[in-house]
C-alpha cells in the first residue's frame, strides 16, 4: 500500500504565508494574463458597437455625429475609465515585465537572481505606472 500525505485542509488560508517570490510570480503573472484577456473581450464589445462609423462609411456617420469618435470621448471623459486605463498599463507592464523575466530564467539567465529579478519587476512595474499617472490624468475633472 502506499502511504497518503497529509496536505492539510482545503481551508487552510494561512499558507500564502509560506509562498516564495517564484509562487508570487506565477500567481500574479496568471492573473494578470487573465485581466489581459478580460479587457480584449471587453474592449472588442465596446468597440464593435461603433463599427460602423469606424468603417468610414459616409452613409454611416450621421451629420456630424461619429459614433467612433462619441463612444471613445464619452468613456474618456469618466474618470474611473481614466483610473482603470492606469490599472490597465500596470497589468500590461508586469505581464510584459514578468514574461521577460521567464524567458531569461527558462534560457539560463539569472536563474541564481530570480527572486530579485522579480521585485525588479514589480518596482520597475511601479516606477512605470506612477510616472504615467499625470499623462493618464490630463484634463479629467474631478
Amino acid at each position: 500500500m502506499s502511504q497518503s500525505y497529509n496536505r492539510g485542509l482545503i481551508e487552510d488560508f494561512g499558507r500564502w504565508k509560506e509562498f516564495s517570490a517564484g509562487m508570487w510570480a506565477w500567481i500574479f503573472h496568471k492573473f494578470t494574463g487573465w485581466m489581459l484577456i478580460g479587457y480584449l473581450f471587453t474592449h472588442i464589445a465596446v468597440l464593435s458597437t461603433a463599427i460602423g462609423a469606424a468603417s468610414g462609411d459616409p452613409a454611416l456617420i450621421p451629420q456630424g455625429e461619429d459614433v467612433y469618435t462619441q463612444t471613445i470621448q464619452g468613456l474618456e471623459s469618466l474618470f474611473i475609465i481614466r483610473v482603470l486605463e492606469v490599472g490597465l498599463l500596470a497589468v500590461a507592464v508586469f505581464h510584459i515585465l514578468n514574461g521577460l523575466r521567464l524567458l531569461m530564467v527558462d534560457l539560463g539567465v539569472g536563474l541564481s537572481a530570480q527572486d530579485k529579478s522579480f521585485y525588479a519587476s514589480l518596482v520597475l512595474t511601479g516606477i512605470i505606472t506612477i510616472a504615467s499617472v499625470p499623462t493618464f490624468m490630463d484634463g479629467v475633472a474631478i
